[in-house]
């Protein structure tokens, strides 16, 4: 029953870009339907269940589930536009660097990271390179996706760790209903400030809002927090890094997506250097993270 689930949360997530990259709305449009959506889908099971437990948040239980919401508010800004510059699978192979962000995060925080570590990173980064450097011969605005998704995958990796401080206490229905709730709601004002709309988008755009707020948001995501409880964190994480492959195959299915034969090269290598990275971190006792997309 495990795979079974395995693999239907790996569809759920490899989906999450090839469907918003379909979807004719503005990116941060899509990015607060998705949230507010997730918010109430999430939050009224956990208000029946966990009344209570809203009211005794504290203080600083409010204040990482705050900086969890502004990092993923603006991972899904970044990532969603890098969506509409460059190809699905470049800009899900490197939003899908946030694994590699996390130990250069920890680099900083004084945690030293094994050879190992510093060899996968070395490697994805060398497939970024080379995705670079073909998305290059290709447009301007391929570059500046590129760009884009990497900064995607640094936030996301500063809203995993974020969001891993506010789990230390609260459950996942409780903390995902906050969470979602304010990123909507920071999107909300960032919409209002750059002047896209909210509505007045046709059927197709509504049915790619809600296919990727339930497919990725979550039945993947949602999936692979349930088996967080029955299969290690290391098997979990290195199952999710099957969405860069997944989304690839998924874009150029369904949306007829072809890339240079090198891209494919830079995609191994980022798909390689961050199972090493993933590996190592969960030796070393560090929780790997799953991204958010």
């Amino acid at each position: 029953m495990n795979y079974l689930l395995a693999a239907l949360g790996v569809i759920g997530v490899s989906a999450s870009g090839p469907i918003m990259a379909a979807t004719a709305a503005p990116a941060l449009a899509i990015a607060f339907w998705r949230n507010s959506l997730g918010a109430v889908i999430m939050g009224v099971p956990a208000g029946i269940r966990q009344r209570t437990r809203f009211r005794q948040l504290g203080t600083a239980e409010y204040q990482w589930s705050a900086i969890a919401a502004v990092a993923l508010a603006l991972h899904f800004a970044c990532f969603i536009s890098a969506l509409k510059l460059t190809s699905v699978a470049a800009a899900t192979a490197l939003v899908c660097l946030q694994a590699a962000w996390i130990a250069f995060y920890q680099l900083f925080g004084g945690i030293r990271p094994a050879r190992a570590v510093l060899g996968g990173l070395g490697m994805a980064l060398a497939g970024v390179l080379v995705i670079s450097g073909f998305d290059l011969t290709v447009s301007p605005e391929a570059i500046l996706g590129d760009g884009l998704a990497v900064a995607g995958g640094a936030l996301a990796a500063f809203y995993t760790m974020a969001g891993g401080q506010a789990r230390r206490t609260m459950s996942t229905g409780v903390y995902t209903t906050l969470c979602y709730g304010a990123c909507a709601l920071l999107l909300a004002v960032m919409c209002a400030a750059l002047g896209q709309p909210l509505t007045g988008f046709d059927g197709k755009a509504w049915l790619g809002i809600l296919a990727v707020t339930l497919v990725a948001q979550i039945m993947g995501h949602s999936i692979f927090n349930h088996l967080l409880a029955t299969i290690s964190p290391l098997v979990v994480s290195m199952i999710i890094l099957l969405e860069i492959p997944g989304a690839a195959v998924l874009a150029a299915v369904f949306l007829g997506e072809k890339l240079p034969g090198g891209t494919y090269v830079g995609l191994g290598l980022i798909l390689v250097g961050l199972a090493v990275v993933v590996l190592r971190q969960g030796r070393s006792g560090v929780k790997a993270p799953h991204p958010p997309q």
